[in-house]
């Protein structure tokens, strides 16, 4: 019998390492696959503690959180034929991981990438190619990205994926149709404008015939207005005149008489000729003037 307890040291290490294998621990963000030979054994998603077969099966783990993937630019061409550059940002999650660990293989994660993009850009082309280019940038664009991840999510379910959503993160125009597309944005916009500013015209015109006639209006009838108030006014002088004459003739013929020589004899009139025994002179040769006379003085005023 072997006594020597040095002997059982490597044995014991060896039971504790197997041991040791055997075991491993699924997190709660993840679920583990237990492969033997390469085949699926069994599957755990719930966390905690487990046991396999040492050196036979091994555990291959799966991230179940909410992962993203962002496209590369797609160039589409949708109903009238105006091309459009697109790319897309998705969230997607492994549900099913023996399906996953069969679709994908040894690949992982990135195998998976590569094949939900070329998922994605396919559900693009067709949805995208099936209306006007635009819908893509009006309030269609949410309905549009809704069929975009349906579409996808019923062709990533093959995968074990579920695509959550999708959304187009840009939409241009190639290049070389920017030049062409903003010359007829141009175009178009000065036309508006054109239209626009005859509008404006066409308005003004009609606003500055209507103030014009308004203006003719006003006048003809301050026109009218004032000739009623100076004719009244000139019937009220007369009858002032005819009044003041009929109660003293003598002074109305002195008073108008001085006006008139008032406004002959002012410095700056004309020089004018008249014999000295004229009618006009009669209130200068005398204090009293000739009263037999005051015609006289009224005809030579008119004059």
């Amino acid at each position: 019998m072997i006594r020597n307890p040095a002997f059982f040291l490597p044995v014991l290490a060896i039971l504790a390492a197997l041991g040791l294998s055997a075991l491993y621990v699924v997190d709660e963000r993840e679920n583990a696959l237990v492969l033997q030979f390469g085949q699926v054994k069994s599957v755990r998603t719930e966390p905690g503690l487990n046991v396999k077969i040492p050196l036979i099966q091994e555990v291959v783990r799966y991230d179940i959180r909410i992962q993203g993937i962002l496209t590369q630019p797609l160039e589409v061409t949708p109903l009238d034929d105006r091309r459009l550059v697109v790319d897309a940002f998705a969230r997607w999650r492994i549900t099913e991981p023996q399906r996953f660990r069969e679709a994908v293989g040894m690949g992982g994660l990135p195998a998976a990438q590569a094949r939900l993009e070329r998922i994605i850009n396919a559900a693009i082309r067709e949805v995208l190619g099936s209306v006007p280019s635009g819908a893509v940038l009006s309030e269609e664009r949410t309905s549009l990205m809704n069929r975009i991840r349906d579409q996808a999510r019923r062709e990533a379910a093959a995968l074990g994926v579920e695509v959550i959503d999708v959304r187009l993160t840009r939409t241009d125009l190639p290049e070389q149709n920017l030049a062409a597309t903003f010359a007829r944005m141009r175009a178009e916009r000065e036309r508006e404008a054109a239209d626009e500013i005859a509008r404006g015209n066409e308005a003004a015109q009609r606003v500055r015939a209507q103030a014009d006639r308004t203006v003719v209006e006003l006048v003809s009838a301050a026109n009218r207005e004032s000739e009623i108030i100076r004719g009244e006014a000139d019937a009220r002088r007369n009858a002032i005149y005819a009044a003041a004459f009929g109660r003293d003739p003598e002074f109305f013929s002195f008073t108008r008489s001085l006006t008139a020589y008032e406004r002959a004899l002012r410095r700056e009139n004309t020089s004018i000729v008249l014999s000295p025994d004229s009618m006009f002179f009669d209130y200068l040769r005398s204090d009293t003037g000739n009263s037999s006379r005051p015609s006289g003085v009224l005809q030579a005023e008119r004059r």
